[in-house]
């Protein structure tokens, strides 16, 4: 019997070359009748069948299949653009992923997905069967390819494709060598927010994005969308995002991003993304300097939408917030101002399928999204295609992705400033004294409380994302930030005379803004990112605890981030689809300077007995990231509220991080300087 992770490897591999070419560099034939051919291709089945199937390793054949209707995803064509933020296109995927879920077996789903391949749009297909094998219990550990691997495009200078072409045709696999990609292709440096386009175009951020709405996708069966905190954890989420890109607007010089809150105000920040897409080879359209948001009437793409509308929502949303209650269809009154309210409203504000009342409150988030993806050209009188604000899996590389989330987060942050300040209880473990806290690089004999970043080169085989081009490796260099490992060291005194278990909270914090000013605790609380949250057991009396930077429950290695599906067969380097959703480690401090850029880092324990839940398995093998990305099949591994001690508004007598700590032993800051060095260090 096939397996599972062979029978969908190919169909997830090269998404525009038919089926029935070999897939798994030439090894793996799909042995398709005749009825699965398109009718292009049906008259030569017996051709096709003796010229591309004698000399493959593995066959697989396929029964025939009951005939599917698949005109719900004729929405958008075979080679069109699809984007998950478009309402038709989200409908057109929730049907497709509900005929994948019927699929009774995976040999079942494996045929039909054979059948559907080659008639549907790529990024459609791609994106429905991702997130049916994540949510199927059968498949759920099928590897799932990331989209760098399936879309190269996307996120590379397109001028190295002619080069990765030349190195197929001409040169054998073994020989080929690695075409570089530049660091900066997007803008010159007269711009000043190509200074942080290497944290906004950095690969594994877009690909945590993408990743992140394979788990939590916003429309589709309410088995795949209905999980715990849905809607908090999409806030959560983007707001740490948004955080972590103003350090590092700050840290380059840059003020904070700007809300973009007013739609009728032009955009100065021009974006030219440089990137195609290779469904129909053309570039993803660019935004000039100044432009203005339109209504949107593409009928062509079944997308309409007004700014007059959008005014509506946000006011309606507004008003919920300020009244602290949301309205029902039939008129129920729900409160938001209690601890589940910021879950409704972010399912509300997103908005997901959960939606407590769409038709009322409407779909702000998305719709801004499609408004300023078609800001060049929202009648389609160009023929333009949508630019990546538009785009689910390349909208984090422009500035408007957030100035746009700035804004999202305004307006939850207007409904957490209703909620109470925490009380001491909420705060304090009795018992428990942090007596000291320290970070240090993992080598012998470096100084405490200095870290270290720079720039390392890594390499990626793009050869399973290339449609029509030979068999084989195909490889490209590019440039990231990194940090030298390091880890935290924290003394904790547990007086209590009884062995008390705790959960270990690991914060940063930026100490000035890009002026070197420094920031009162009220801007500095917003800008405070988890780096790691871990339980502990503490013994009565001293406790030396030692963690790893590497160990974060918020991140997933670079391995698992850029992974390539088709070189992890062999023993050792298997990977679970669910678990590569994560923040890529490479990531997880910002850049500091040449100088060294001083942060607050930050601990608390907090009791477990009041952080506990009662189906979290520490031993669960798909946990190590699940700060961002909860747990599979079970609650959010945190009972506490998102963002906490952070996510609530303090007394104005609270000036500064440590005035916050100091009523507190559990708690302690320590200043970290973080020093960038601008050197390139090959990955080994």
């Amino acid at each position: 019997m096939t397996d599972n992770n062979t029978l969908f490897r190919g169909l997830l591999q090269k998404p525009y070359e038919p089926t029935f070419v070999p897939k798994s560099g030439g090894k793996l034939f799909y042995d398709l009748p005749d009825s699965y051919l398109t009718d292009q291709y049906r008259p030569l089945g017996a051709t096709l069948q003796s010229r591309f199937g004698t000399n493959a390793e593995q066959r697989v054949p396929f029964p025939n299949v009951s005939v599917p209707d698949l005109s719900f995803a004729d929405v958008v064509s075979r080679r069109g653009t699809f984007s998950v933020f478009n309402a038709a296109h989200r409908q057109a995927s929730s049907n497709l992923i509900q005929l994948f879920l019927d699929q009774p077996t995976p040999v079942a789903l494996s045929a039909m997905a054979a059948y559907v391949r080659d008639r549907i749009n790529a990024p459609l297909f791609q994106y429905a069967l991702a997130i049916a094998l994540i949510h199927r219990d059968d498949t759920r550990d099928v590897e799932i390819p990331s989209f760098l691997e399936l879309f190269p495009d996307r996120y590379v200078d397109p001028a190295v494709f002619p080069q990765l072409r030349e190195e197929g045709n001409l040169v054998e696999r073994g020989d080929r060598r690695a075409i570089d990609i530049p660091q900066n292709y997007t803008a010159s440096d007269r711009v000043d927010e190509q200074r942080v386009a290497y944290w906004r175009e950095d690969v594994g951020v877009s690909l945590h994005h993408w990743h992140w709405h394979l788990v939590y996708p916003s429309s589709g069966p309410d088995r795949v969308v209905r999980k715990d905190r849905r809607g908090e954890l999409f806030y959560h989420m983007h707001q740490q995002t948004i955080a972590r890109y103003n350090i590092e607007r700050w840290a380059n010089g840059l003020p904070r991003t700007i809300s973009f809150a007013q739609l009728r105000d032009p955009i100065p920040e021009a974006y030219f993304p440089k990137i195609i897409r290779s469904s129909d080879g053309r570039a993803y359209s660019c935004r000039y300097p100044n432009q203005l948001m339109a209504d949107v009437h593409r009928t062509e793409d079944q997308a309409t939408v007004k700014i007059a509308d959008m005014d509506v929502w946000i006011k309606r949303i507004f008003t919920a917030i300020d009244s602290g209650v949301v309205e029902t269809p039939n008129g129920e009154r729900v409160p938001l101002n209690n601890k589940n309210g910021i879950d409704l409203l972010g399912d509300m504000l997103e908005a997901s399928t959960l939606s407590i009342n769409f038709n009322h409150y409407g779909d702000y988030h998305q719709n801004g999204h499609v408004m300023l993806g078609y800001i060049h050209d929202p009648d389609n009188s160009y023929l333009e295609g949508v630019g990546v604000m538009g785009d689910l899996t390349t909208t984090m590389r422009d500035p408007l992705f957030y100035r746009w989330h700035q804004h999202i987060d305004d307006i939850f942050v207007r409904h957490k400033q209703r909620l109470p300040a925490y009380t001491a209880s909420d705060l304090a473990f009795s018992g428990i004294t942090v007596d000291s806290f320290d970070v240090q690089l993992n080598r012998p004999n470096t100084p405490k409380n200095i870290l270290l970043t720079f720039w390392q080169r890594s390499q990626f085989d793009l050869g399973t994302g290339l449609d029509f081009v030979p068999e084989g490796n195909l490889f490209v260099t590019f440039t990231h930030i990194q940090h030298a490992p390091f880890s935290y060291r924290i003394q904790v005194t547990n007086g209590s005379g009884t062995t008390k278990r705790g959960t270990v909270r690991l914060f940063l914090g930026p100490k000035v803004n890009d002026r070197r000013q420094t920031l009162p605790f009220s801007d500095q609380r917003r800008h405070m990112v988890e780096l790691d949250k871990f339980t502990v057991d503490l013994r009565p009396g001293a406790n030396s605890l030692v963690r790893r930077s590497d160990q974060s429950n918020l991140t997933i290695p670079y391995e698992r981030t850029f992974r390539n599906i088709a070189a992890s067969s062999q023993p050792g380097t298997e990977v679970f689809q669910f678990c590569n959703c994560g923040w890529p480690n490479h990531m997880l401090l910002p850049r500091g300077n040449p100088e060294g850029l001083e942060y607050d880092f930050f601990v608390l324990i907090s009791d477990y007995n009041q952080d506990r839940i009662e189906d979290f398995d520490e031993n669960d093998t798909c946990n190590d990231a699940h700060m961002f990305c909860g747990l599979r099949d079970k609650r959010y591994p945190d009972a506490r509220s998102m963002g906490y001690p952070f996510d609530r508004f303090t007394p104005s007598s609270v000036k500064t991080l440590q005035e916050f700590a100091r009523p507190y032993g559990n708690m302690k800051s320590t200043p970290v300087t973080i020093r960038f060095t601008n050197t390139t260090i090959a990955r080994t």
